[in-house]
């Protein structure tokens, strides 16, 4: 059931309203001033609002314009038995989804409610879908550490130089190597993937290089590989330090020749590909241990790139918390929420051991288990180890 606030100073028509409103479906609010139906607006969720446009303490306008800077994709129909086509142009221009002069038109009054609602269903979708299809997520951060990684991208992207990308497990390596790719004079091109850890070693060098039909028992047909389809584009390879040596040399002599060969083939492909590494452990150490090639790594790491982890950027955790908040609201098609002060702290002072992939299940899960406002009290019962 749809829930309408009615602001208006004058009891008869908010009384009116509510009747007809009533009866019509909706679950009815009302406010006798502006003052009451802003505390309302902001403690509440509300589908639609009908505002009056003179009334005592805050008028109309200046609730319009709170209103819209709280929650902008709340509509707000103001009515008002002053109006002018000044007004009501007025009215539009700060934000106000219609303008009805008193006494309103019942028949209208009902379909501009319903169309205000279908138009905030509209656009709450659209965001929605734009933000699944779209390429690449806000980098979301104003540390020091992130202005650098975001400085450093603007700079290497547009070249041809590899770049290796370090830091621990979910703090949002793809999200940069996605960001190079954008930004980069192959952004039309295929931005490849693939995570060297989650392959067996067996199929690795099969996953990258293709293979051609009958060069193994499985292989019942000709597979083309990641470089391959990443011709033109770049090959971003995750958790690089988890590649087998062999698959280690034949990456090498692809950088460095610019030819691959599939396996159970005798012909070489020529390959235009940018690489971009991430991983998550020291690869020098790697190194010495005899697990990673140290002429592999020098031909990856022409740029560094080290994403800090969570704990080391906290004054990036309201950012966060607040853009996830709004992305799961909309995703799950929910009402927006919010946080408390108390609750912010609490999470600020948590530890992040699994980054922001970590803080944004913690989000989801307040989201799903609080009520409008996530309190501190919810952070304990829903986030604080018991």
């Amino acid at each position: 059931m749809a829930t309408l606030l009615i602001i208006d100073d004058e009891k008869s028509i908010r009384k009116t309203l509510t009747e007809i409103l009533s009866f019509e479906g909706y679950k009815i609010e009302e406010a006798a001033d502006g003052e009451e139906g802003l505390k309302k607006f902001r403690e509440k969720t509300f589908d639609v609002v009908l505002c009056d446009i003179k009334m005592p303490k805050i008028d109309g306008m200046e609730f319009l314009q709170k209103a819209t800077e709280a929650a902008p994709d709340v509509p707000v129909i103001m009515i008002s038995g002053h109006g002018t086509i000044e007004t009501a142009v007025e009215a539009v221009k700060k934000g106000a989804y219609d303008f009805i002069s008193k006494p309103p038109d019942l028949n209208r009054l009902l379909i501009t409610i319903r169309n205000a609602m279908e138009r905030n269903k509209l656009v709450s979708e659209t965001k929605t879908l734009k933000r699944r299809v779209s390429k690449v997520q806000e980098m979301i951060g104003e540390s020091a550490p992130i202005k650098q990684i975001k400085d450093t991208i603007e700079k290497v992207a547009p070249t041809e130089a590899r770049v290796l990308i370090t830091g621990e497990n979910g703090v949002g390596k793809e999200l940069v190597a996605r960001w190079l790719h954008q930004k980069s004079s192959r952004a039309e091109n295929p931005l490849v993937e693939v995570n060297c850890a989650a392959i067996p070693s067996e199929l690795i060098e099969s996953e990258l290089f293709g293979h051609e039909k009958g060069s193994f028992t499985s292989a019942i047909k000709q597979r083309i590989g990641k470089f391959e389809q990443a011709n033109g584009g770049t090959l971003f390879l995750d958790e690089i330090g988890d590649m087998s040596l062999s698959a280690q040399a034949k990456v090498l002599r692809a950088l460095q020749e610019g030819k691959i060969t599939r396996v159970g083939a005798d012909k070489d492909i020529n390959v235009d590909v940018r690489v971009v590494a991430a991983t998550n452990k020291d690869l020098m150490k790697e190194v010495e241990e005899k697990n990673f090639r140290l002429d592999l790594y020098h031909r990856l790491s022409v740029i560094l790139i080290h994403v800090p982890s969570l704990n080391e950027r906290r004054d990036d955790v309201p950012l966060l918390v607040n853009n996830f908040l709004k992305e799961i609201c909309e995703d799950y098609g929910m009402p927006p929420k919010s946080i408390d002060d108390d609750a912010m702290k609490a999470l600020q002072e948590y530890n992040w051991t699994g980054n922001i992939r970590e803080l944004r299940n913690v989000v989801e899960r307040l989201v799903i288990l609080s009520g409008k406002t996530i309190t501190e009290n919810d952070i304990k019962s829903y986030v604080l180890p018991k």
